[in-house]
């Protein structure tokens, strides 16, 4: 026999009013710049090698979405692309979107009592390097889904026309962009690498194995 105590009809209805207009409300998962920037991001060591490994890997055009999982010594450890939907942003939407693509590519890290690896989200859109509510959108969900896969919440990045920015951080650069065609790849012989370690490098070696 299990004892409990039976919520009061109008806490019941409080909660599900509640629940019901937070749901109803896209603009309360979401994360402004300030809330994003005291949030303790890690800092990339070469936010232009991630950005040029995962433009070189997945060729994005704008509503891409970019999900890499890095190791400690930002060595790519899995990646995936996918389109957007063509709908008002929602940052519980693309929580499941990103959750969806890390369990599709990599095993969670739940077990861990701390993360070791990190989550970036490099997202190509149309528009100029200033932070949108959508930016704000896929902060809170990027946060999420490294909270439930056992990651570590890392860079957001975007990417469009002027070139790419790492929102929160004002580091940035105008190549690659949204625009610029993609590093070309020897298929014969191991092109020279940048150095050591690092997204693009992994990305170079794996496409020289090919």
């Amino acid at each position: 026999m299990t004892f409990g105590f039976a919520p009061s009809s109008a806490a019941s209805m409080s909660t599900s009013a509640d629940l019901s207009a937070a749901s109803a409300n896209p603009l309360t998962r979401m994360l402004e710049p300030a809330e994003w920037a005291a949030a303790g991001i890690p800092l990339l060591r070469n936010p232009r090698e991630v950005v040029s490994g995962l433009h070189a890997r997945h060729r994005p055009r704008p509503t891409t979405a970019i999900v890499a999982v890095l190791d400690t010594d930002e060595r790519l450890q899995a990646s995936a692309s996918f389109t957007r939907r063509s709908a008002p942003a929602d940052g519980w939407m693309f929580r499941n979107s990103l959750l969806a693509q890390l369990r599709r590519v990599i095993p969670h890290d739940l077990r861990r009592r701390t993360p070791v690896r990190t989550a970036v989200l490099l997202y190509c859109r149309e528009g100029d390097a200033r932070w949108t509510e959508e930016d704000g959108a896929w902060m809170w969900g990027l946060r999420d889904a490294c909270t439930l896969h056992g990651l570590r919440c890392g860079a957001y990045i975007t990417l469009t026309h002027d070139g790419w920015q790492v929102l929160g951080e004002g580091r940035g650069g105008r190549r690659p962009s949204a625009d610029s065609p993609p590093e070309s790849f020897a298929l014969t012989e191991a092109p020279p690498l940048p150095r050591t370690g690092g997204a693009a490098s992994e990305v170079l070696r794996r496409a020289a194995a090919r």
